[in-house]
């Protein structure tokens, strides 16, 4: 069965219209609200010349109106475009007129930036602004909430499952890249992984798919913690639970605060817990362990699975966690461009030994070695993986890099996006890294990941990037960038002496440094543009 996502929660709305949907700071709708809105919107969208394949900005923090525009997209057939809050000027640009983007909706926080380069978006046309208290109405722009009120809402349409979804990596190694998939396998792969968690089949029509809702009851409460405009935030945090008929809370502050997060785990009974990495699980960690000491825990009963995705974490962390609930650690090996595997970690069965990236593919993944070819069942090796997972129908306007990554292989359509991996005799696999943050070696190409892994173990090791720095030379060396918990200073000698024990001496680095903090994203991913740079300038002194 293939349905699109607006069709698939307006069916949860007809099920469900007075279940909560969304709640953003203490700001709550019901699925028949959230429908109603968005609804409107989509007036708001055609009756200003945007249709099928047009594209919407949104240039919003985690907030109800983000989830409101995009199911108004949806609506028309359109797409959502992610747009980081990080982007300034250049960036934005860029992106907009990339993705040919025809209407935007911005926070009033990013007026005066929108402002600022509104001339050089000719092809908008319609420019939302959501109140946020900061700053008045940009001039001409229209109030969101002004707006919904003189709109009726839009008559639903039988849409086409092979229309456009557009969504953006994160671009830390460069330019970020659009990757396009259709709606309507892109729907049914989140509708399959909602079956699958309850241990059924994919439904094969609509009647099915309303069997399946009824049965779950909306029994998925989730916080997606990470930012709605990274893959994990919004696939994971936000369009799974939709599609199982939950319900979604978040919180609309820019900056990550663990405290916020973990009352509103405790407020809402929360069951999903969604974020990216050890810049999340960390300060979650740290706020945990205050509360433990103040004789104060958080309650964490209702959690059933806390899922990381876009940046595995420590195994130190994921211990410590379990040792403060009884929930399913997973995490994904996921992007924008395909789905690899999953690794899960529970109380009553933790393995120590286990690093984070020791991941079980996805059935159907392919192992290629570096000439392409397929390498037969438990043959071990390092080569790059071919997903048949969520597999993307190209990059966005970029035929000649689709071609390269999307491949048919006997009749079946795989995505190898260049995620390195190591794969053992029982068919797991240890995530290296991608290709173009490799390090080019004199014994060959070194991937960071495992690298990096065995640095954060480190006793007194906060967080690390490692890079490839070089003085012209197509030889790089290895350079580990490492910030310390308690500022103290980082010994490079122990540092090496502690990877060598574990890997190859090819592996261990060759410059050990030490930042004041690894630049990150919002999502947790690594700058890796700006680890190169800082390597270069700190081995030079």
């Amino acid at each position: 069965m293939q349905i699109d996502l607006a069709t698939a929660w307006e069916e949860v709305t007809d099920l469900f219209p007075n279940r909560n949907a969304i709640n953003c700071d203490g700001i709550a709708l019901n699925w028949r609200e959230l429908e109603s809105r968005a609804s409107q919107l989509a007036t708001l969208l055609t009756t200003n010349g945007l249709g099928k394949n047009s594209k919407v900005g949104l240039y919003l923090h985690n907030c109800n109106e983000y989830v409101e525009a995009s199911f108004a997209a949806f609506k028309i057939e359109a797409s959502p475009v992610n747009l980081s809050y990080r982007y300034k000027a250049d960036d934005l640009v860029y992106l907009l007129d990339n993705a040919d983007v025809e209407a935007i909706f911005f926070q009033s926080c990013y007026a005066m930036r929108i402002w600022e380069i509104r001339d050089r978006l000719p092809k908008i046309k319609l420019f939302v602004q959501v109140d946020d208290g900061t700053e008045g109405l940009l001039k001409g722009a229209m109030d969101y909430e002004r707006a919904l009120r003189s709109l009726d809402p839009a008559v639903r349409i039988q849409r086409d499952l092979s229309s456009d979804y557009l969504f953006y990596t994160a671009g830390t190694t460069g330019l970020p890249k659009g990757v396009v998939h259709e709606i309507g396998a892109f729907s049914s792969y989140f509708i399959g992984q909602v079956s699958f968690r309850y241990g059924l089949g994919p439904p094969t029509q609509i009647e099915e798919y309303r069997e399946l809702l009824t049965e779950i009851n909306g029994s998925v409460v989730t916080l997606p913690a990470c930012p709605l405009m990274h893959e994990t935030g919004c696939w994971l945090g936000c369009f799974l639970p939709m599609l199982s008929g939950g319900s979604i809370v978040m919180s609309s502050s820019r900056g990550f605060n663990p405290d916020v997060c973990l009352n509103l785990v405790e407020q809402y009974r929360v069951t999903d817990l969604v974020f990216a990495g050890d810049a999340f699980a960390k300060p979650i960690l740290q706020s945990l362990d205050f509360a433990s000491k103040r004789d104060d825990p958080y309650d964490l009963s209702s959690l059933n699975q806390i899922v990381s995705s876009g940046v595995t974490w420590s195994p130190k962390v994921k211990r410590s966690l379990l040792n403060y609930c009884d929930a399913t650690m997973t995490d994904k090996v996921m992007a924008v461009e395909g789905v690899l595997g999953t690794s899960a970690s529970r109380r009553e069965a933790p393995d120590p030994d286990v690093r984070p990236s020791r991941f079980d593919l996805v059935e159907g993944a392919l192992f290629l070695s570096e000439s392409g070819e397929v390498l037969g069942p438990n043959e071990e090796g390092v080569g790059r993986v071919a997903t048949n997972a969520l597999v993307p129908s190209g990059y966005w306007k970029d035929q000649e890099k689709s071609v390269a990554t999307f491949l048919e292989i006997d009749g079946v359509r795989y995505s190898a996006f260049g995620e390195y991996v190591s794969v053992n005799a029982d068919g797991s696999f240890v995530l290296l890294g991608r290709d173009e943050v490799s390090i080019n070696t004199a014994d060959g190409k070194i991937f960071p990941g495992e690298i990096e892994e065995i640095i954060k173990q480190y006793k007194g090791v906060a967080d690390c990037m490692v890079v490839g720095a070089s003085d012209g030379e197509d030889v790089e060396k290895i350079v580990a960038l490492i910030s310390s918990e308690d500022e103290s200073d980082i010994n490079g000698s122990a540092i090496k002496e502690f990877v060598q024990g574990q890997l190859a001496d090819s592996k261990v680095p060759d410059i050990v440094l030490k930042v004041v903090e690894i630049r990150r994203s919002p999502t947790g991913n690594g700058d890796y543009r700006w680890g190169k740079v800082t390597a270069i300038k700190q081995s030079q002194k």
